[in-house]
Protein backbone atom coordinates (compact mmCIF):
# COMPACT_ATOMS: atom_id res chain seq x y z
CA UNK A 1 0.00 0.00 0.00
CA UNK A 2 1.53 3.34 -1.04
CA UNK A 3 1.56 6.43 1.16
CA UNK A 4 -1.00 9.06 0.36
CA UNK A 5 0.73 12.05 -1.33
CA UNK A 6 0.82 15.22 0.70
CA UNK A 7 -1.36 18.11 -0.41
CA UNK A 8 0.23 21.35 -1.64
CA UNK A 9 -1.10 23.12 1.48
CA UNK A 10 0.59 20.55 3.73
CA UNK A 11 3.88 20.90 1.86
CA UNK A 12 3.79 24.71 2.09
CA UNK A 13 3.01 24.55 5.83
CA UNK A 14 5.91 22.12 6.34
CA UNK A 15 8.29 24.43 4.48
CA UNK A 16 7.13 27.48 6.45
CA UNK A 17 7.87 25.63 9.66
CA UNK A 18 11.50 24.93 8.68
CA UNK A 19 14.05 27.45 10.06
CA UNK A 20 16.39 26.73 7.12
CA UNK A 21 13.65 27.84 4.73
CA UNK A 22 13.28 31.06 6.71
CA UNK A 23 17.02 31.76 6.45
CA UNK A 24 17.14 31.03 2.73
CA UNK A 25 14.07 33.11 1.99
CA UNK A 26 15.22 36.01 4.15
CA UNK A 27 18.68 35.80 2.59
CA UNK A 28 17.14 36.04 -0.87
CA UNK A 29 15.13 39.09 0.17
CA UNK A 30 18.21 40.76 1.54
CA UNK A 31 20.16 39.95 -1.64
CA UNK A 32 17.46 41.62 -3.74
CA UNK A 33 17.32 44.57 -1.34
CA UNK A 34 21.09 44.93 -1.46
CA UNK A 35 21.07 44.83 -5.25
CA UNK A 36 18.45 47.56 -5.40
CA UNK A 37 20.21 49.71 -2.82
CA UNK A 38 23.57 49.15 -4.47
CA UNK A 39 22.12 50.17 -7.83
CA UNK A 40 20.66 53.29 -6.24
CA UNK A 41 23.83 54.27 -4.41
CA UNK A 42 26.03 53.81 -7.50
CA UNK A 43 23.98 54.95 -10.49
CA UNK A 44 25.39 54.09 -13.90
CA UNK A 45 24.63 57.56 -15.27
CA UNK A 46 23.71 61.07 -14.21
CA UNK A 47 20.14 60.52 -15.35
CA UNK A 48 17.33 60.95 -12.81
CA UNK A 49 14.10 59.18 -13.78
CA UNK A 50 10.87 60.08 -12.00
CA UNK A 51 8.50 57.32 -13.08
CA UNK A 52 4.72 57.51 -13.22
CA UNK A 53 4.62 55.04 -10.34
CA UNK A 54 6.85 57.30 -8.23
CA UNK A 55 4.61 60.29 -8.96
CA UNK A 56 1.55 58.27 -7.89
CA UNK A 57 3.38 57.30 -4.71
CA UNK A 58 4.19 60.95 -3.93
CA UNK A 59 0.57 61.88 -4.61
CA UNK A 60 -0.76 59.12 -2.32
CA UNK A 61 1.51 60.23 0.54
CA UNK A 62 0.23 63.79 0.14
CA UNK A 63 -3.39 62.53 0.10
CA UNK A 64 -2.95 60.49 3.30
CA UNK A 65 -1.37 63.46 5.04
CA UNK A 66 -3.76 66.21 3.95
CA UNK A 67 -6.90 64.14 3.23
CA UNK A 68 -7.18 65.52 -0.32
CA UNK A 69 -5.55 65.21 -3.71
CA UNK A 70 -2.67 67.62 -4.48
CA UNK A 71 -3.24 70.39 -7.00
CA UNK A 72 -1.19 70.39 -10.19
CA UNK A 73 1.15 73.01 -8.73
CA UNK A 74 1.54 71.03 -5.50
CA UNK A 75 2.28 67.83 -7.40
CA UNK A 76 4.93 69.57 -9.47
CA UNK A 77 6.41 70.87 -6.23
CA UNK A 78 6.53 67.33 -4.82
CA UNK A 79 8.29 66.06 -7.94
CA UNK A 80 10.79 68.93 -7.87
CA UNK A 81 11.52 68.26 -4.21
CA UNK A 82 12.09 64.57 -4.95
CA UNK A 83 14.53 65.47 -7.75
CA UNK A 84 16.44 67.81 -5.41
CA UNK A 85 16.55 65.07 -2.75
CA UNK A 86 17.75 62.46 -5.27
CA UNK A 87 20.52 64.69 -6.60
CA UNK A 88 21.63 65.63 -3.08
CA UNK A 89 21.62 61.94 -2.11
CA UNK A 90 23.74 60.90 -5.08
CA UNK A 91 26.25 63.68 -4.60
CA UNK A 92 26.45 62.91 -0.89
CA UNK A 93 27.22 59.26 -1.65
CA UNK A 94 29.96 60.32 -4.08
CA UNK A 95 31.52 62.44 -1.34
CA UNK A 96 31.29 59.54 1.11
CA UNK A 97 29.05 61.47 3.49
CA UNK A 98 27.35 58.22 4.48
CA UNK A 99 30.55 56.80 5.96
CA UNK A 100 30.67 56.43 9.75
CA UNK A 101 27.25 58.05 10.07
CA UNK A 102 25.53 56.50 13.08
CA UNK A 103 22.05 57.54 11.95
CA UNK A 104 22.46 55.95 8.51
CA UNK A 105 23.94 52.77 10.00
CA UNK A 106 21.02 52.43 12.40
CA UNK A 107 18.51 53.12 9.67
CA UNK A 108 19.92 50.33 7.49
CA UNK A 109 19.86 47.96 10.48
CA UNK A 110 16.22 48.89 11.06
CA UNK A 111 15.38 48.09 7.44
CA UNK A 112 16.94 44.64 7.78
CA UNK A 113 14.96 44.10 10.99
CA UNK A 114 11.79 45.16 9.16
CA UNK A 115 12.45 42.52 6.50
CA UNK A 116 12.76 39.87 9.22
CA UNK A 117 9.54 41.13 10.83
CA UNK A 118 7.72 41.02 7.52
CA UNK A 119 8.84 37.42 6.97
CA UNK A 120 7.65 36.40 10.44
CA UNK A 121 4.26 38.03 9.83
CA UNK A 122 3.69 35.70 6.86
CA UNK A 123 3.84 32.59 9.07
CA UNK A 124 0.44 31.50 10.40
CA UNK A 125 0.49 29.55 13.68
CA UNK A 126 -1.46 26.33 13.98
CA UNK A 127 -3.94 25.80 16.80
CA UNK A 128 -1.54 23.23 18.27
CA UNK A 129 1.28 25.77 18.33
CA UNK A 130 -0.91 28.34 20.07
CA UNK A 131 -2.13 25.79 22.61
CA UNK A 132 1.48 24.79 23.32
CA UNK A 133 2.47 28.45 23.73
CA UNK A 134 -0.37 28.95 26.21
CA UNK A 135 0.77 25.96 28.28
CA UNK A 136 4.39 27.13 28.28
CA UNK A 137 3.51 30.65 29.49
CA UNK A 138 0.55 30.10 31.87
CA UNK A 139 1.32 33.06 34.13
CA UNK A 140 0.70 35.50 31.27
CA UNK A 141 -2.90 34.41 30.87
CA UNK A 142 -3.96 32.92 34.19
CA UNK A 143 -7.21 34.33 35.54
CA UNK A 144 -6.46 35.70 39.00
CA UNK A 145 -8.29 34.32 42.05
CA UNK A 146 -11.21 36.57 42.99
CA UNK A 147 -12.72 37.04 46.44
CA UNK A 148 -15.63 38.73 48.15
CA UNK A 149 -14.88 39.46 51.81
CA UNK A 150 -15.59 41.57 54.86
CA UNK A 151 -12.94 42.95 57.17
CA UNK A 152 -12.87 44.48 60.64
CA UNK A 153 -9.92 46.79 61.24
CA UNK A 154 -8.03 47.07 64.52
CA UNK A 155 -5.50 49.88 64.93
CA UNK A 156 -2.18 48.58 66.42
CA UNK A 157 -1.35 52.01 67.87
CA UNK A 158 -4.66 52.33 69.63
CA UNK A 159 -4.40 48.80 71.01
CA UNK A 160 -0.67 48.67 71.63
CA UNK A 161 -1.15 46.93 75.01
CA UNK A 162 -4.00 44.54 74.23
CA UNK A 163 -4.16 43.99 70.45
CA UNK A 164 -4.35 40.19 70.64
CA UNK A 165 -7.00 40.43 73.33
CA UNK A 166 -9.10 42.77 71.18
CA UNK A 167 -8.89 40.36 68.26
CA UNK A 168 -10.02 37.51 70.50
CA UNK A 169 -12.92 39.58 71.82
CA UNK A 170 -14.13 40.46 68.32
CA UNK A 171 -13.94 36.80 67.24
CA UNK A 172 -15.86 35.60 70.29
CA UNK A 173 -18.57 38.22 69.76
CA UNK A 174 -19.09 37.19 66.14
CA UNK A 175 -19.08 33.48 66.96
CA UNK A 176 -21.57 33.83 69.83
CA UNK A 177 -23.86 36.29 68.01
CA UNK A 178 -23.88 35.86 64.22
CA UNK A 179 -26.36 38.74 63.94
CA UNK A 180 -23.96 41.24 65.56
CA UNK A 181 -23.16 44.33 63.48
CA UNK A 182 -19.60 43.42 62.47
CA UNK A 183 -18.96 46.84 60.88
CA UNK A 184 -19.18 48.48 64.33
CA UNK A 185 -16.83 46.10 66.16
CA UNK A 186 -13.56 47.52 64.87
CA UNK A 187 -11.82 50.89 64.78
CA UNK A 188 -12.81 53.64 62.39
CA UNK A 189 -11.01 53.56 59.05
CA UNK A 190 -11.37 54.70 55.46
CA UNK A 191 -10.94 51.11 54.32
CA UNK A 192 -14.13 49.57 52.98
CA UNK A 193 -15.82 47.09 55.27
CA UNK A 194 -17.11 44.90 52.45
CA UNK A 195 -15.37 44.16 49.15
CA UNK A 196 -17.15 42.39 46.30
CA UNK A 197 -15.53 40.29 43.56
CA UNK A 198 -11.99 41.62 43.87
CA UNK A 199 -8.98 39.95 42.30
CA UNK A 200 -6.16 39.08 44.66
CA UNK A 201 -4.02 41.47 42.64
CA UNK A 202 -6.43 44.28 43.53
CA UNK A 203 -6.51 43.16 47.17
CA UNK A 204 -2.70 43.15 47.32
CA UNK A 205 -2.52 46.67 45.90
CA UNK A 206 -4.88 47.89 48.62
CA UNK A 207 -3.95 45.82 51.70
CA UNK A 208 -0.52 44.40 50.84
CA UNK A 209 0.82 41.05 49.63
CA UNK A 210 0.72 39.38 53.07
CA UNK A 211 -2.99 40.11 53.48
CA UNK A 212 -3.77 38.85 49.96
CA UNK A 213 -1.79 35.65 50.50
CA UNK A 214 -3.72 34.87 53.68
CA UNK A 215 -7.01 35.21 51.80
CA UNK A 216 -5.96 32.31 49.57
CA UNK A 217 -5.93 29.83 52.45
CA UNK A 218 -8.52 30.69 55.07
CA UNK A 219 -11.82 28.81 55.04
CA UNK A 220 -15.02 30.33 53.71
CA UNK A 221 -17.87 31.83 55.72
CA UNK A 222 -15.93 31.99 58.98
CA UNK A 223 -14.27 34.91 60.75
CA UNK A 224 -10.47 34.67 61.02
CA UNK A 225 -7.86 36.82 62.70
CA UNK A 226 -5.55 38.43 63.28
CA UNK A 227 -4.61 38.92 59.62
CA UNK A 228 -1.92 41.58 59.15
CA UNK A 229 -1.99 44.20 56.41
CA UNK A 230 -0.10 47.34 55.47
CA UNK A 231 -2.36 49.25 57.89
CA UNK A 232 -2.57 47.03 60.94
CA UNK A 233 -4.50 43.86 61.70
CA UNK A 234 -7.92 42.63 60.65
CA UNK A 235 -10.57 40.07 61.39
CA UNK A 236 -11.72 38.75 58.02
CA UNK A 237 -14.57 36.65 56.61
CA UNK A 238 -14.43 35.27 53.06
CA UNK A 239 -17.96 35.17 51.61
CA UNK A 240 -16.91 33.81 48.21
CA UNK A 241 -13.66 32.76 46.55
CA UNK A 242 -13.33 31.86 42.86
CA UNK A 243 -10.04 30.10 42.35
CA UNK A 244 -7.66 31.26 39.64
CA UNK A 245 -7.35 29.12 36.52
CA UNK A 246 -5.72 28.92 33.14
CA UNK A 247 -8.46 29.85 30.63
CA UNK A 248 -9.17 27.73 27.54
CA UNK A 249 -7.42 28.82 24.36
CA UNK A 250 -10.62 30.12 22.77
CA UNK A 251 -11.03 32.68 25.57
CA UNK A 252 -7.61 34.24 25.01
CA UNK A 253 -6.98 33.29 21.38
CA UNK A 254 -6.20 36.75 20.01
CA UNK A 255 -3.87 37.64 22.89
CA UNK A 256 -2.00 34.35 22.59
CA UNK A 257 -1.73 34.77 18.81
CA UNK A 258 -0.31 38.28 19.21
CA UNK A 259 2.25 37.12 21.78
CA UNK A 260 3.18 34.07 19.67
CA UNK A 261 3.78 36.27 16.63
CA UNK A 262 5.92 38.69 18.64
CA UNK A 263 7.97 35.82 20.06
CA UNK A 264 8.34 34.31 16.60
CA UNK A 265 9.58 37.61 15.16
CA UNK A 266 12.18 37.89 17.90
CA UNK A 267 13.35 34.30 17.38
CA UNK A 268 13.62 34.67 13.60
CA UNK A 269 15.49 37.97 13.84
CA UNK A 270 17.94 36.53 16.37
CA UNK A 271 18.41 33.30 14.39
CA UNK A 272 19.04 35.25 11.20
CA UNK A 273 21.56 37.49 12.96
CA UNK A 274 23.37 34.45 14.35
CA UNK A 275 23.57 32.96 10.83
CA UNK A 276 25.00 36.23 9.50
CA UNK A 277 27.45 36.33 12.40
CA UNK A 278 28.99 33.05 11.24
CA UNK A 279 30.19 34.77 8.05
CA UNK A 280 32.35 37.27 9.96
CA UNK A 281 35.41 37.15 12.14
CA UNK A 282 34.82 39.52 15.03
CA UNK A 283 37.91 41.18 16.51
CA UNK A 284 37.17 43.40 19.51
CA UNK A 285 40.08 45.54 20.63
CA UNK A 286 39.17 46.53 24.17
CA UNK A 287 40.85 49.65 25.54
CA UNK A 288 43.71 48.94 27.91
CA UNK A 289 42.08 50.35 31.02
CA UNK A 290 41.74 48.99 34.53
CA UNK A 291 37.93 49.22 34.51
CA UNK A 292 37.33 47.52 31.18
CA UNK A 293 35.85 44.04 31.46
CA UNK A 294 35.24 42.22 28.14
Amino acid sequence: MTDKPKSSTSIVRTLLGEPLFHFLFLGALLFVAYSVLNRETKPSSERVVVSAGKIEHLSSIFSRTWQRQPTEAELRGLVNEFVREEIAYREGMKLGLDQDDTIIRRRIQQKIDFIADDLASQIEPTEEELASFLQKHPDRYRVNTRVSFRQIYLDPERHAEDLDEQVTTVLRTLQSDPSANAAELGDSTLLEFQAQDRSLREVASMFGETFAERLKAISLEQWHGPIPSAYGVHVVRIDERIEGRLPPLDDVLEIVRRDWEQKRREELAESFYQELLKKYQIDIEWPDTATQEP
